[in-house]
């Protein structure tokens, strides 16, 4: 159950920041408001996630998806591009997720 409130945590994380994009600087109403809902959504849900999960890893995990989840929206929807630095990096962050969470002591209480 615990990992149900981080994947909503993360999946509200990825619909505010699609909706920020998509707010034009907070100019458009609809888009400015599904923002700020999801917003508050992703941080209730990550504190609820936060009561089972360690906080290093469930940030960790949380940033890490969001990151990834966030750069595959901009490129499918916003037709954004993403250079051979930006897909290193990425990379290296879902590396360190997964290290954090298959090597760490760290990740359990």
């Amino acid at each position: 159950m615990k990992y149900l409130f981080l994947a909503l945590a993360i999946i509200s994380e990825v619909v505010g920041s699609s909706f920020l994009n998509a707010s034009n600087q907070f100019t458009k109403l609809i888009p400015s408001a599904i923002t700020v809902v999801a917003y508050l959504l992703c941080f209730y849900f990550l504190s609820i996630a936060l009561k089972s999960i360690p906080l290093g890893t469930a940030y960790a995990i949380w940033g890490g998806l969001g990151i990834v989840l966030t750069a595959i929206i901009s490129v499918v929807v916003f037709k954004n591009k993403l250079d051979i630095g930006a897909i290193i990096g990425i990379s290296l962050i879902v590396a360190g997720v997964v290290v954090l969470n298959v090597f760490s002591k760290s990740t359990s209480h």
